[in-house]
């Protein structure tokens, strides 16, 4: 796989005329690894950004009778990004099957779970499919684009990963649990233990700037679980779905959604993975004194 676009590869060469002259050591040499982190996250955030913005910008300037139904303009504005990144080459055309694909899983959940009340689309639109607006779709295709960009950004490598099957039955058995629970038991406690059984070893080792840093997976998924229950919370409160109970005035999302993004982290992860087989750590690039891997002056991603 590519690390780069040819886009992104004249933008890191130019980060390198910047950074290469920055402290490698002590603390500045820390806040700049930090700051190449900060960038690089945002860059992967590139689309998920664009949508949140749009929902946003909607919600206080939309016209309340114009022509274009707010959720149609969305959909298109979605469609309109995902060709910009293409054509700017912003984005690699295996991340596209990526969007593709998450957009599909997604848009199959959200008729059932809003058929059967656990969200809804309060306002009209053409481009739908049952209580479904289309733009709902790219939501998810937002998750799928963000760990397809930041794998290849980061450089991301992988010790003691599972089995590809055994993450391919968690990974439907998660999906089906999303379904199921609304009528037979939920086992989502038991889905968590299996996740825990299974990545309780996987370390993702990725390179920010200088060094290759590391980190259990399992918290990993986590932190983006966290993120993503956040700009739910953006996603709500711009009115561009709602939960029950956020019909009369926006009240925060329930923590305990949280449990249902990290299983949905599971679902993106293993999907990407078919896509962008994880790549094994290089034991020879191991630094047994630091835990770090050697430093790096290739590239800045």
């Amino acid at each position: 796989m590519k690390r780069f676009t040819s886009v992104e590869a004249a933008i890191d060469a130019a980060a390198h005329e910047v950074l290469d002259r920055l402290p490698a050591r002590g603390l500045s040499g820390a806040a700049v690894e930090f700051l190449v982190f900060g960038l690089k996250q945002g860059w992967a955030c590139l689309f998920g950004g664009a949508m949140l913005f749009l929902m946003l910008a909607t919600k206080f300037i939309w016209p309340e009778h114009f022509l274009l139904a707010r959720y149609d303009f969305l959909f298109l504005a979605a469609l309109a990004i995902q060709i910009a990144m293409l054509w700017l080459r912003l984005e690699t055309l295996s991340e596209a099957k990526v969007i593709l694909i998450f957009h599909v899983v997604g848009t199959a959940m959200e008729l059932f779970k809003t058929s059967a009340g656990s969200w809804i689309y309060p306002e009209d639109s053409f481009f739908r499919l049952g209580g479904v607006p289309l733009f709902s779709g790219f939501m998810y295709a937002a998750v799928g684009s963000y760990i397809a960009r930041i794998s290849r950004i980061f450089d991301m490598r992988y010790s003691h990963c599972p089995p590809m099957w055994t993450t391919i039955l968690l990974c439907a058995a998660i999906y089906l649990n999303f379904f199921t629970h609304h009528f037979m038991i939920d086992i989502r406690y038991a889905l968590f233990a299996a996740t825990a059984l299974l990545y309780w070893r996987t370390v993702v080792h990725y390179r920010v700037f200088r060094h290759r840093l590391k980190m259990p997976l399992l918290f990993g998924f986590l932190l983006v679980a966290v993120f993503i229950w956040v700009a739910e919370n953006v996603g709500t409160w711009s009115h561009a779905w709602i939960y029950p109970g956020q019909e009369a005035g926006w009240t925060p999302v329930s923590i305990g959604k949280l449990g249902a993004w990290y299983l949905l982290m599971i679902i993106s992860y293993v999907l990407v993975t078919l896509v962008h087989r994880p790549q094994p750590l290089e034991a020879a690039d191991l630094s047994a004194s630091t835990g770090l891997l050697k430093p790096t002056r290739r590239s800045v991603g």
